[in-house]
């Protein structure tokens, strides 16, 4: 057994030992270069003295966040800049791959939504420590069910501003051949102003050009990991669609992604919302703060960003749209009047209140039984709102073309729209 041992920890030894060769020789940045010019991929090259000495030490007290991979301190630099210090847990082959991984990606990135990479120490250092701008708000985690959280504090306006930055962060990933693979509450960091920054690029993946998929063990956080992903041992792009689909109901619910102290088919979050929305029960699922039985903008907001995550959440990849589609849908929710759609549905003359004649309920009322119910339908410009209940089915939105007549909502395949 010993001697078995012995062979697997040099066979390691010489494959951690070839990487860091390999390395070294695929980047114009030696060691020598390195030490000459200070800088690494375009970013400084701290010393590890230099580091330790602004988190004084790497002080418990200055701990800022516990991850996955590492723990990040707050920490001042000579010159009085504030920073934040990730250091990484062990200094071996797959921290240095992760360590090498996020260098190499955020140094070629440039978006206002994104956390800017400072520096960091050398490859050679006697601990991998990378060095980021300080963001002083926490995390969205921490705001919506953490340390941070209050009751009224984070209004919707807020929230949706939140959803639209870190949508915006991630199609530009995306458009960048760039899949996150760690999307979760607490990789957005929130500014003094709620201005959203992505962080924690250890698990990205750069995808070569025309390729849709790449085939690899799945990593992630429970409750954010895509189900496809997790079966077929295919990333791609729609991975992040579902995880931000999960960061969506946390917006609008103030629950966390996993919570054990929940029903046992309600302890991830994503099962729990769509159980919710299938069973026309928006309301148990919605943080009450939001003013969603109240207010009537809240409401048709947050409806609206449910339709979306439901859509994010769908187990087949290919039902899901794409984050350049997910920006622009959560742009249109933001920019929406809602006062005068409130007004419109308020004010319809009484001639344009008509009845659906009697005949076979329309496929997308999968929940009526009868076949033969006669449905009384209010319509506006554009939307076609049933006021009546039919067997548990209250107020729900249609379209209305003039050339194509009455149609089904935005949400294709197999969802409709439930209020």
């Amino acid at each position: 057994m010993s001697i078995a041992f012995f062979f697997w920890y040099r066979h390691k030894k010489r494959q951690y030992v070839s990487f860091v060769s390999r390395s070294i020789k695929s980047v114009p940045s030696s060691k020598a270069y390195m030490e000459k010019r200070g800088s690494y991929n375009g970013v400084h090259l701290f010393s590890y003295d230099e580091l330790e000495e602004a988190t004084n030490n790497f002080d418990e007290t200055r701990e800022l966040g516990d991850g996955g991979f590492g723990t990040v301190y707050y920490g001042k630099l000579p010159d009085g800049s504030e920073v934040a210090v990730k250091r990484l847990y062990e200094n071996n082959y797959k921290r240095l791959e992760q360590f090498l991984n996020e260098v190499d990606i955020l140094t070629r990135l440039r978006h206002k939504n994104l956390v800017l990479l400072y520096g960091c120490t050398s490859r050679h250092s006697r601990e991998l420590l990378l060095v980021y701008e300080y963001i002083p708000n926490g995390t969205l985690a921490d705001h919506l069910h953490g340390q941070r959280a209050k009751p009224g504090a984070l209004t919707c306006p807020t929230r949706m501003n939140i959803a639209v930055e870190t949508a915006s962060a991630l199609a530009y990933l995306h458009a960048s051949d760039i899949v996150h693979r760690d999307v979760k509450t607490t990789n957005i960091l929130l500014g003094n102003d709620f201005c959203v920054k992505v962080a924690d690029f250890g698990l990205s993946r750069l995808f070569p050009l025309d390729v849709t998929h790449v085939s690899t063990a799945p990593q992630g956080t429970p409750g954010y990991v895509d189900p496809d992903y997790h079966q077929c041992y295919q990333l791609t792009d729609k991975s992040d669609v579902y995880s931000f689909g999960v960061v969506l109901i946390e917006l609008i619910s103030s629950m966390p992604a996993v919570d054990i102290s929940r029903h046992r088919h309600e302890i991830n979050l994503s099962n729990m919302a769509i159980n919710k929305i299938q069973s026309n029960a928006l309301n148990e699922l919605v943080d009450p703060s939001l003013g969603f039985e109240s207010d009537y903008a809240a409401r048709k907001m947050i409806s609206a960003v449910a339709e979306l995550a439901f859509q994010c959440l769908q187990s087949a990849r290919e039902l899901r749209p794409s984050m350049e589609k997910v920006v622009e849908i959560l742009k249109d929710i933001q920019s929406r009047d809602y006062t005068a759609e409130r007004a419109e549905e308020i004010d319809i003359p009484s001639d344009d209140v008509v009845l659906l004649k009697s005949g076979p309920i329309p496929r997308y009322f999968p929940s009526v039984k009868s076949p033969d119910v006669t449905i009384p339908l209010r319509i506006s410009r554009r939307t076609v709102y049933v006021v009546g209940e039919v067997d548990g089915i209250y107020r729900r939105h249609y379209r209305r073309n003039y050339s194509v007549g009455i149609y089904r909502p935005i949400l294709r395949r197999n969802y409709f729209r439930r209020y």
